[in-house]
């Protein structure tokens, strides 16, 4: 048997797949039998031709950032004229407006700001629950490391107080790429590879569930893909704590990376075998915010189940030249044109809304 039909064989058996297979899935594998052996791995989890979405809204309390990251068009340094701290009356009509709209969580980030100590994160959070019924997805790992450092707490000791005023979830940003040779040509300034797998460690061990995402298409190459992978596994083995993983692809524009932007085809494969190596992780989400609506809705028969989020607003891919928008009707449009019954859901991937 060729090692093609040794990875269907696997496959087909919901057996697990490993570092060797991934790299003959990238170098030999053709895009539609990645589609048919993701579309199968996909049934496994999701049997019902069913498809979720999330109603929620980015709201970024910051721009003020040290992290300097070269791949961020976003941010502002401390000092900048363009620089800001969200007042809490826009706060408070970014909120609004969401739950007018349907909306049931906000994801709530910013930068790595060092003139913001908890006091101002334990304020932001309470005030947002104490006004408002809504779900704070909020502060990526690399956020909640240096808030630690800042504040001289262990990383469970700074959840703990973050949960008591309110946190409800971790999205996965800031993972770029998990592995610190390519974090330290990108974004030197953020947290290890370790760190931020720590931080989701123990935000899982805490009752936290998190999301995990990938940043491809910049210096990395395919093994380090595949090591981001194999940690995100490991880790998941141990706490099942991932809710959904989120591939998307760098945005060079605006940037001080200088590199071809990612194809399609290529986007395409990544999540096709993300979804036979995350085995263990339930839910896989296009990026329609990077990739348009075409090629997210062609993601739905490359593994993935979760169109992601209607996104009422988004600024950190917009700053690098990208502005796709969609609002919930297109994409209840786009999840049933692909034979698919839409769902919008929580972000625990339960469905609340079973008239979409």
């Amino acid at each position: 048997m060729t090692n093609i039909e040794l990875i269907k064989e696997k496959v087909f058996s919901n057996q697990r797949l490993d570092a060797d297979d991934a790299m003959v899935l990238f170098d030999q594998a053709e895009l539609l039998l990645l589609a048919d052996l993701a579309g199968h791995r996909r049934k496994y989890f999701h049997p019902e031709p069913v498809v979720t979405f999330v109603s929620d809204r980015n709201i970024n309390y910051t721009n003020v950032c040290v992290s300097g990251c070269k791949f961020c068009a976003f941010f502002r340094p401390p000092g900048h004229k363009d620089g800001y701290v969200i007042e809490p009356s826009v706060l408070d009509k970014k909120i609004e407006e969401t739950l007018s709209l349907g909306g049931t969580q906000i994801l709530l980030q910013g930068g790595m700001h060092p003139d913001l100590d908890l006091n101002y994160y334990i304020s932001l959070l309470k005030h947002i629950k104490n006004k408002f019924k809504i779900h704070i997805h909020g502060f990526s790992p690399t956020e909640i490391a240096f808030l630690a450092d800042l504040s001289s707490l262990s990383i469970k000791e700074l959840l703990e107080q973050l949960m008591a005023a309110g946190l409800d979830s971790i999205p996965g940003g800031g993972a770029e790429i998990l592995v610190d040779e390519i974090r330290q040509k990108i974004s030197p300034n953020k947290c290890s590879a370790d760190k931020w797998l720590e931080v989701m460690k123990t935000a899982h061990h805490l009752g936290l569930k998190t999301t995990a995402t990938m940043m491809f298409g910049h210096v990395e190459d395919k093994t380090h893909i595949i090591e981001h992978w194999l940690k995100l596994r490991t880790l998941q083995d141990e706490t099942n704590g991932f809710t959904a993983f989120i591939p998307w692809t760098f945005q060079p524009d605006n940037t001080r990376i200088h590199v071809k932007k990612t194809t399609a085809v290529e986007y395409l494969r990544v999540l096709a075998i993300s979804r036979l190596m995350l085995d263990n992780i339930p839910n896989l989400q296009v990026s329609w915010v990077t990739q348009g609506d075409k090629i997210a809705q062609l993601g739905l028969a490359f593994g993935a189940n979760d169109f992601g989020s209607t996104m009422m607003e988004e600024n950190v891919v917009a700053a690098a030249g990208v502005k796709f928008r969609l609002p919930q009707s297109e994409i209840v449009r786009l999840i049933e044109n692909a034979g698919y019954a839409a769902r919008q859901r929580d972000c625990f991937y339960n469905v609340i809304d079973s008239k979409k």
